[in-house]
Parts: structure tokens; sequence; C-alpha cells
């Protein structure tokens, strides 16, 4: 799909008629009298063409513009979520978004894709209940570190202890950011938030450890900056079965940076390639993160286990025998 962009104003040219542009500058031979500014003519509106983005498929356009701040990281992780799509081909048919209530939140009303905005907290309930249901769909569950691991903490733990088989995108911003700048469960201790005025003295959460201690199937955490590698992590983990988890630390600028004085969004991702230590395979009880300290970045889980579905089919084989009938892999519901 091509736009032409008719709508634009007019642009003045300097030059001769006879130009003939293809949505570029092009030069012609000046006479010896003739200025300089005269050799090249700005395109005109009818010069320009816009081929369709890239991920124009994989976004509900009528939407836009979308809500996030500028500078947000959000839309970052979304698009490299979409081109991840893209370069696996997957089946949009097929796939699924899950999110709960926050800035994060609203990537499942941007999807073009069976989306669901969940309540506050649940998002990975309501998953789960999907996954279970209809086991053939590639289900994620997209939200903020407030979301998945504040209210929604103790489902995070359990989805992760029992391996359920979803892919958890976690933009962690280290705040609430929504509802005003509050406290969050991964703000760093030193930080200032709209609750702590005087900087945060609660222990943060270390999220990439809460989900290999828990029995995530992989685990990894990479920054809003590390665009090819978040959209590699996204296609490797979307490629195994089980829990995986991938943290991804994105810049809220209104909010955190505006609250603690470290700038703008450009000045945190500045921050971001300067700070951030790519360690593969680190042990995930030292990548903590402090307030304005490096950030250690990288896959640090990657094995093998059996996913809940495959347990409980396993289990129920051996105990009932025949009698026991597994969920088919369409699912246990009736649709077309």
């Amino acid at each position: 799909m091509s736009t032409n962009l008719n709508s634009l104003p007019e642009l003045v040219t300097n030059s001769p008629p006879d130009v003939e542009l293809n949505g570029s500058p092009e030069a012609v031979a000046p006479e010896e009298s003739e200025p300089r500014s005269s050799v090249l003519r700005q395109p005109t509106a009818e010069d320009i063409w816009f081929d369709e983005h890239p991920i124009a498929p994989f976004v509900r356009t009528e939407r836009m513009p979308h809500i996030w701040c500028p500078s947000c990281g959000i839309g970052t992780v979304m698009k490299c979520y979409a081109s991840a799509l893209e370069a696996m081909g997957a089946d949009l048919d097929k796939t699924v978004v899950v999110s709960g209530i926050g800035c994060t939140g609203r990537v499942a009303g941007y999807v073009n894709l069976d989306s669901f905005h969940t309540t506050h907290g649940r998002a990975i309930p309501f998953a789960t209940g999907l996954k279970l249901s209809r086991p053939e769909l590639k289900v994620t569950v997209f939200s903020g570190d407030g979301d998945l691991c504040g209210i929604g903490g103790n489902h995070f733990i359990h989805a992760a202890r029992r391996n359920m088989d979803l892919l958890v995108i976690l933009v962690n911003n280290f705040i609430y950011g929504m509802t005003g700048g509050q406290n969050a469960p991964t703000t760093p201790a030193g930080a200032k938030t709209a609750t702590m005025s005087f900087g945060n003295f609660e222990p943060a959460f270390n999220l990439p450890h809460l989900a290999a201690s828990c029995g995530a199937s992989y685990v990894a955490r990479w920054t809003a900056l590390h665009v090819r590698r978040l959209t590699k992590a996204i296609q490797e983990a979307s490629a195994k079965k089980g829990f995986r988890f991938i943290e991804v630390i994105a810049p809220c600028s209104t909010l955190y940076a505006r609250l603690n004085k470290i700038g703008t969004g450009l000045d945190l991702m500045q921050f971001y390639h300067d700070s951030a230590v790519v360690q593969n395979g680190a042990d995930t009880r030292e990548v903590d993160i402090t307030y304005q300290d490096h950030i250690v970045c990288g896959k640090f889980v990657d094995r093998e286990r059996p996913t809940f579905l495959e347990m409980m089919h396993d289990h129920y084989g051996k105990v009932l025998g025949d009698r026991y009938v597994p969920t088919p892999p369409e699912g246990s519901v009736y649709h077309d």
C-alpha cells in the first residue's frame, strides 16, 4: 500500500520546469549565470510516495497516534516484537497478546492481533486460561513491572514454577508511570518517586533472578536501546516452550527521569549505551540493578523443562490410563 501525500503544501523551488524527479533532488547542468541554489529543487508533493511501513500489518494503524509520551521506550519494545513476528513469519491468526493495566498494558490495543486488555495484575492468569483451553495458540504477555510484579507478583512466580507455556515481555521503567509516579517493586534504592520524595529505601526486585529461581525456562534482559538483540531474543524465546521471561529496561522521561533530574529520554538512552554490560550466562543473583549504575544485560537462562500441560498429560496418562483424554492440540472448545 502506498500513500500519495497530495495534502502537503506546495513547495517553492527555483528549478527549471523540465527537471524530472523520482523522490529525490536531481542535478541539472546550470547555465553560467544561474545561481547554485537553482541547481537542486525540493521534491513536490506529487514526487513523494511512502510505501507501507514493514510493521504496519502488525499494528492497528487506525489507533495511531498512540498515547505514550515522547521518548517513552514502550513503542520501541512493541516495534521489536512486531519485527520478530515478521522475521519468524508468525501465523497471526494463532498469535495472541495479553496485557494488564498500565502504560505497557496499552500494547494490547495497538497490536493487530487477537488481544486482551485485562484487569490490573491479572494478565498472566488470563493468559494461562487461554493457553490451557487453546494450546495451539502462541500467547504473549506484554505488561509493565508494576502490573506483573506488583499486584500480579503472585501469579508471576507460580506461572514460572509451573513452567506455563507463555512468553512474558516485561517493560521495566522503575516506576508506576500511568498513575502518577508511585514507588514500584523495581524502583532502585535511592531513586525518588512521587511517594518517596526523599528517595526509595526499599530493596527492589531482581526480576531475572526471581524468574530463574522460580523455574523459568528462558530468562533474558535487554534495554530499549538494544533493538536488534531484543528482537533476536523475542524470536529465540518464541521458538521455545515453557515460561520464557524477557525484561526490557525502558525510559520514562515524564516521571522517573524528571523526578530524579537525570535528563530526557535521550539522556536515558545514552545512559543505557554507556552503562549496559552484556554478560550472557551471568549468575542471575549478580544482576541486581542499582540507581544509575551499570545494567547487566544478556541471556541468563536457557534450559529445557516440561511444561505444565506436558506434566499434566504425562501424570494423568499414567494414573488414569485410557480413561484420560488429553486436550487436543486445537483446544478443548469449539472453534472454526
